[in-house]
């Protein structure tokens, strides 16, 4: 599985490496709502999370879907400007600017790709214009939760309401925390921006896409690059180009925007933290073993990315509820999911700080 990118025709000055102020503070956002998974930016969340007023708080629970289940393209409208060669802003106000060049079809359609009730890579219906694509978008707003459904219903309802709202959410979490964070890591992605595209000029795009990560490949042969993902995607950059924004707060993230009709972005961090000790090796072992089963790795990009009830996943995967409770007990065993109760609901989630972890606790595992 992989998401795929065709760059036929692609010009090598039609490659640009440069930070996004309001993709970052996308990045932050998740950060804040899902600190387990950066383990390395714990401290970074506790002091703003500490430090945050609490009307602030409270709105960033209005809409957290947008940044905590998924990434939306949102924070990248740059992307989406058509023409598709528009680059991201210096600052935050320029690039909420571009927030505003697209329209009202695109900014609905990527508000609501946390319902997964469009097409992503293909073209297709806008819930905005199209009855059953919208019938489809509430069914599963409403599917996911209460909030979900009044922010999906206020969006198609009103979308310059909520384009306003998003505008003036991001410019109080700038004056609130993030201002004083861009300060700080703007520096350290100017400069990997500036050794991407020297790597760029001086050995080509197969190397400096090496650099961005190694699970991203060019077979020049064939104009594609490859990036290593659990999940399909496709992509080409046709007449625009291919942007590359770093991250100083994504890790282990990697992105790929491959919406149909936008310009092409892979979202790569830049650093890595240091990881916690390691468990017994009879727990790494267990762990080891339940994550080698191809159903269960399946089942753990979905709790990796929202909770999910046994019916739920036996939906999705096409299984019997008892097949899927067998497969979540072996994780759940090796602790590796967590559980709650939600009324007559029982929700499993991946715990992904666990998760983060086996790659280091693999290796000393094996060395001590």
């Amino acid at each position: 599985m992989s998401v795929r990118i065709d760059i036929t025709g692609l010009r090598p000055e039609r490659v640009t490496v440069v930070p996004s102020p309001l993709a970052e503070l996308g990045m932050a956002l998740h950060a804040l709502s899902e600190p387990g998974h950066h383990p390395g930016l714990q401290g970074w969340a506790t002091g703003v999370t500490a430090r945050l007023d609490s009307h602030l708080a409270d709105r960033m629970c209005e809409a957290d879907f947008l940044w905590r289940t998924t990434f939306s393209d949102l924070f990248m409208p740059f992307a989406g400007v058509p023409g598709r060669s528009t680059l991201p802003g210096a600052t935050l106000a320029d690039d909420l600017d571009l927030l505003d060049k697209l329209s009202d079809e695109q900014f609905v359609d990527a508000a609501l790709e946390f319902t997964c009730a469009l097409p992503y890579s293909t073209g297709g219906a806008s819930a905005l214009d199209d009855p059953g694509a919208r019938r489809r978008a509430l069914d599963l707003a409403a599917a996911r939760g209460p909030q979900q459904l009044r922010f999906s219903e206020r969006l198609l309802a009103d979308p310059p309401r909520i384009r306003d709202w998003l505008r003036q959410f991001a410019r109080d979490c700038d004056e609130a925390f993030f201002a004083e964070t861009w300060s700080r890591v703007r520096h350290q992605l100017a400069a990997d921006a500036r050794l991407k595209t020297d790597l760029l000029r001086h050995k080509g795009l197969t190397e400096a896409l090496a650099a961005v990560s190694p699970a991203v490949t060019l077979d020049e042969g064939a104009a594609r690059i490859t990036v290593d993902k659990l999940g399909d995607g496709r992509t080409a950059t046709a007449d625009g180009g291919l942007l590359l924004v770093p991250t100083s707060l994504g890790w282990p993230h990697l992105m790929v925007l491959h919406r149909y009709a936008w310009q092409p972005v892979l979202h790569y961090p830049v650093g890595s933290p240091e990881l916690a000790a390691p468990p017994s090796v009879e727990k790494l072992t267990m762990r080891m073993t339940a994550l080698s089963h191809p159903v269960r790795m399946r089942i753990c990009r979905y709790l990796a990315r929202s909770a999910y009830t046994t019916g739920e996943l036996a939906q999705v995967h096409g299984m019997t509820a008892p097949e899927i409770s067998r497969h979540l007990g072996v994780l759940k065993k090796a602790g590796l999911i967590t559980t709650r109760r939600r009324g007559r609901y029982v929700l499993h989630q991946l715990d992904v700080t666990v998760v983060a972890r086996l790659g280091s606790d693999f290796l000393e595992g094996i060395l001590r």
